[in-house]
């Protein structure tokens, strides 16, 4: 059984399908006493004033589609060759230019998206609600092939070299041939009896080079996916046979809620590591080859992280943004000024990272200390997807249907007079110290 992350609780109660209430049993659980107009136990944080450090402009906005309808959904934006494709819940698909908004093609499938598109710039691979996977040519959006796996996909497929990777609801990962949609290896799980709602993207090692490296069982020729449970496991592409699991994070707790420890935000790669969290978790840096687990820090997520040379960036579970050092997970700073206000992972742009949130709020902060530096809507309800970085560029696609590239720009009264709109905020300080446990350090992992 497959719960809504529990921070969207209440003020998206409403997102609920018959089926998982019908699940759940209402008179039996207590969490869910406020369905019937009851206050909101964790009302998202009022915006508050700040001093404007970077101009934000909408280069272009356009509406494509109808969105998620707003279900908690894996529909993101996808660019390739100067084009964005964007896949909305009611199964229409478009090519839209990346300079000016233009729509270059639509077409409507009659399928039910729920994860992706991923693409290689030759075509596009999507996942439905109804368990299916699709290919679709970049060219005019026609359908290539489809095939069922075993469950809903809510997750971005991969394609990488001639292979697609899904990963479903389930828990089971599929090889599939990229130009036939033919199974090639599967891969499965036995996920817990409670799981969240959603399911991490798998994501491609690379080289040091950054080109995909084929060598199979090192860094490359290899796949890496989030599990429930707090396991991160590492595939072979050729076989789909695993290389090493991880428990990341154990679970613990006295009930089966307690004990949801899933890994629904995508790891990140960078050159030997892998960086991985998990809400009821850990945030946790993992060998690429080995499997062993270098460090771990009690921190819940499952939006999303961010990492470079310098800094991880995570969005918690409670809607903080966190910066850490990713030679130990040492926290830097945290913004707990947009806490509960359901903020999507967060992407590096420039000198800022960017986060969207419940209201089509796109906000800047500071990578230095973590301060509110600018803030622009783009849309008029939520932003789950995490935003797109390209060219100077940041690429939206919000829960509407809306597309829209927003760019940098000279500080102008309009964004001095935003700046100072909003509650003031109770202290000085924007930003507070970290207080992450001391971090786990390990020599060895829990390895097939």
């Amino acid at each position: 059984m497959t719960y809504p992350a529990p921070r969207t609780i209440g003020r998206l109660a409403s997102t609920l399908s018959a089926a998982l209430v019908g699940a759940i049993g209402l008179s039996g659980c207590g969490m869910f006493s406020w369905f019937g107009g009851e206050k909101d136990p964790s009302p998202p944080a009022e915006l508050v004033a700040y001093a404007p450090q970077v101009g934000l402009r909408t280069l272009w906005s356009t509406k494509v589609g109808t969105g998620t309808r707003k279900r908690q959904l894996a529909l993101v934006p996808a660019l390739s060759g100067g084009r964005l494709y964007v896949a909305d819940t009611d199964g229409g698909v478009a090519a839209v230019s990346a300079a000016d908004g233009r729509v270059q093609w639509q077409r409507d499938t009659k399928l039910a998206f729920s994860g992706g598109p991923g693409t290689d710039g030759r075509q596009l691979a999507l996942g439905t609600g109804n368990g299916q996977v699709v290919a679709l040519s970049t060219t005019d959006g026609s359908q290539m092939w489809n095939v069922p796996v075993g469950s809903e996909v809510l997750s971005v497929p991969l394609i990488v070299g001639d292979l697609v990777v899904v990963h479903a609801l389930d828990d089971s990962i599929y090889g599939l041939d990229a130009a036939t949609g033919q199974e090639r290896w599967r891969y499965l799980f036995p996920a817990p009896i409670l799981t969240l709602r959603g399911s991490s993207s798998p994501v491609a090692t690379t080289g040091a080079s950054g080109e995909a490296d084929t060598a199979p069982g090192a860094l490359g020729g290899a796949v890496l996916v989030g599990l429930s449970g707090g396991k991160l496991v590492k595939l072979e592409q050729s076989s789909g046979a695993p290389i090493w699991e991880v428990t990341v994070s154990l679970p613990s707790g006295r009930t089966e809620l307690e004990r949801i420890a899933d890994i629904d935000a995508d790891p990140v790669v960078v050159g030997s590591i892998a960086y991985v969290g998990a809400y009821n978790g850990d945030l946790a840096a993992v060998d690429l080859v080995t499997g062993d687990i270098l460090w771990r820090r009690t921190l819940s997520s499952h939006a999303g992280l961010a990492v470079d040379a310098q800094d991880i960036y995570v969005t918690d579970s409670e809607d903080n943004i966190w910066a850490a050092d990713p030679g130990d997970g040492a926290g830097r700073w945290k913004q707990e000024q947009l806490h509960n206000r359901l903020l999507t992972a967060p992407v590096i742009f420039g000198n800022y990272i960017v986060v969207g949130d419940l209201e089509g709020w796109l906000h800047w902060i500071d990578r230095k200390d973590g301060t509110l530096a600018g803030r622009i809507q783009v849309a008029g309800g939520a932003i789950t997807a995490r935003p797109l970085v390209a060219d100077g560029r940041l690429y939206v696609y919000a829960d509407d249907g809306t597309l829209a590239a927003v760019g940098p720009g000279g500080i102008t009264a309009e964004d001095r007079a935003q700046g100072g709109k909003g509650k003031e905020a109770g202290s000085p300080a924007a930003v507070s110290a970290p207080d992450l446990p001391k971090p786990e350090t390990y020599g060895s992992g829990a390895t097939l």
